[in-house]
């Protein structure tokens, strides 16, 4: 994803509704969904400059998912709110209207 003219990010997971945007370098614009996975090394970037970088480009869903806090921070841009939640939740996705992820089902392994 090209945040603007400099910087390129990679997200670890992106979901792209609109198929005119994804070409043979990746995605043409910002993707409408994205999931970092927090790891140590990580952190600084996922929850600032990323967080700044995916606003700023008009990404309308970006979760955070640390493991290590346990922890699931979804910012619904689209709507300006921001939730909490935990690996016993499910986490419904705000850009559908069906769409929930039950964390408690999930193993994480590190």
């Amino acid at each position: 994803m090209h945040a603007d003219d400099q910087i390129y990010l990679e997200p670890d997971i992106s979901v792209i509704c609109d198929k005119n945007k994804l070409t043979d370098e990746g995605c043409n614009g910002a993707p409408d969904w994205i999931i970092e996975i927090v790891s140590p090394s990580s952190r600084p970037m996922d929850y600032n400059k990323k967080l700044f970088k995916y606003r700023t480009a008009e990404v309308r869903e970006y979760w955070i998912v640390d493991y290590e806090r346990n922890l699931i921070t979804v910012y619904n841009f689209e709507h300006d709110e921001m939730m909490d939640y935990t690996f016993q939740d499910k986490v419904k996705a705000g850009i559908y209207e069906d769409l929930a992820i039950d964390f408690a089902g999930i193993r994480m392994e590190l």
